[in-house]
């Protein structure tokens, strides 16, 4: 038997959680590089501030200094080259010198086959509902 092997970067990934774990990764190690070849250029980040443009996305991303994150209800669904990824994120560090909320935020992440590789087309941050 084999054991699972971690996914250390997106092009190492074979599905949705996967590459949703090496994108956190990669924003957490700062690998800026290779983060950037796996977002598409019409890449659109929303927010319950507003939506995002590629560029924008990237500086917002640059902006954020994770020092741990744990992913939770994860849930992966393909659909011919594209996989929707849905999960919840509890985040530790700050965007911007504003600490990150202590409960988890809902997100999603559309990834796309594109050419030889898969790339992130679209990612949604959710408003985190107070309890």
């Amino acid at each position: 038997m084999y054991g699972e092997r971690p996914v250390r970067a997106i092009a190492d990934a074979t599905g949705g959680a996967g590459f949703e774990q090496a994108l956190w990764r990669e924003i957490k190690e700062r690998d800026w590089k290779d983060l950037d070849r796996h977002i598409a250029s019409n890449f659109v980040l929303v927010t319950p501030a507003g939506r995002l443009e590629r560029a924008a996305a990237l500086e917002r991303l640059h902006s954020l200094r994770v020092l741990e994150y744990s992913i939770g209800e994860l849930e992966s669904e393909m659909n011919g080259n594209t996989f929707v990824v849905t999960y919840t994120i509890v985040l530790r560090g700050d965007g911007n010198g504003q600490a990150f909320p202590d409960q988890p935020q809902r997100r999603m992440t559309v990834w796309q086959q594109q050419k030889s590789s898969w790339v992130a087309i679209a990612h949604s941050v959710l408003e985190t509902e107070r309890r």
